[in-house]
């Protein structure tokens, strides 16, 4: 992929190909990115950094507020809930389009970055996920909490959180990808290319340029870039969120 990025038109579609690029060039990352063009590349990777980072923002929000009940809290019906929520991840996520985009076009969200931040707000797998980690923490540490004066909230936002930071760290990771990666969901609820994200966005440069191999690459790497970059900063807390069950020290 970086490769053919670095080709020239006619080098990228070469038979036999290539692995060192001569001459090496930058032209189809300067057609991708110049501004004014009918493929506003940066605009869509502007709209995806936003999207993507508020949706993992507000999963990480609600499913760590959903789970910290299911996992310590007593209430009746709260086996039944959690069984509900776990088998909604059992519906495949295509049946929900048509009835998502009606809700979508009654709320005034269509062609706008609310349409792809908060119907997916809500993870079953997030609420799943963050359940079994508080489960996994030790209950001395609350216990000590509460016999200092600390009250829930107190617990949960001083105690808990900070012990959940590898959980958490994870789950917004998960979260970020699978909305940055979305392609499906976009297509339908997104028109004006202003306000494409980078995936949907992308899929326009094979008939928008007669598949340009090297603008397709160079959109590619653009694309992973945040991906990679937000993985290596995160890699430590998935490592430690694997490796411990919650406690320092």
């Amino acid at each position: 992929m970086i490769v053919t990025s670095l080709k020239t038109r006619a080098d990228a579609t070469a038979i036999p190909p290539s692995w060192i690029p001569n001459p090496i060039s930058l032209q189809a990352f300067a057609s991708i990115l110049a501004p004014g063009t009918a493929t506003p590349v940066l605009q869509w990777f502007a709209n995806s950094m936003v999207a993507a980072a508020l949706n993992a923002t507000l999963v990480v929000i609600t499913a760590s507020l959903a789970a910290y009940p299911l996992a310590r809290m007593q209430f009746r019906g709260k086996n039944f809930v959690f069984v509900i929520i776990v088998a909604t991840l059992l519906v495949p996520p295509v049946i929900l389009v048509i009835p998502n985009y009606l809700i979508v076009s009654e709320l005034g969200w269509l062609n706008s970055l609310v349409a792809i931040i908060i119907p997916t707000a809500a993870s079953a797998f997030g609420v799943f996920f963050m359940r079994q980690f508080f489960v996994g923490l030790p209950v001395e540490l609350e216990e000590a909490a509460r016999l200092d004066g600390a009250n829930r909230f107190v617990i949960f936002t001083q105690v808990v959180l900070p012990l959940a930071k590898p959980a958490l760290a994870t789950l917004a990771l998960l979260a970020f990808l699978g909305n940055w990666n979305d392609f499906l969901w976009p297509v339908y609820v997104l028109f004006s290319p202003e306000v494409q994200t980078l995936p949907a966005g992308l899929s326009t440069l094979q008939s928008a340029n007669a598949v340009r191999y090297d603008l397709l690459m160079a959109g590619a790497v653009v694309a992973s870039v945040p991906v990679l970059a937000l993985f290596i900063f995160l890699q430590r807390f998935i490592i430690e969120g694997v490796s411990r069950s919650g406690v320092k020290g």
